[in-house]
């Protein structure tokens, strides 16, 4: 099994461990590109999708690796409206 669908499988699960540097190598997967943002952004990412038009924006977490439960289940959500997962 590729490290992909183990991220794909993991993400599922909804783990309260699923850092932002495994949700980045996801995404990266699906073919997604982070889009380098201006200064006043924040936190904030965006991870554009060429082909489909699509962009998934979500907060960088700090101090934490982890991402939030909620950001999980939004990116989940998109991802299955795309056929993705």
């Amino acid at each position: 099994m590729s490290r992909h669908e183990k991220l794909k499988e993991k993400l599922l699960r909804l783990p309260h461990n699923f850092t932002y540097n495994e949700m980045v190598t996801l995404l990266r997967g699906f073919g997604y590109v982070e889009e380098e943002r201006k200064r006043s952004a924040g936190s904030a990412v965006m991870f554009y999708h060429k082909e489909l038009n699509d962009k998934i924006m979500f907060h960088k977490p700090h101090p934490q690796k982890e991402l939030k439960k909620y950001i999980l289940e939004m990116i989940i959500g998109k991802l299955k409206n795309l056929n993705k997962l």
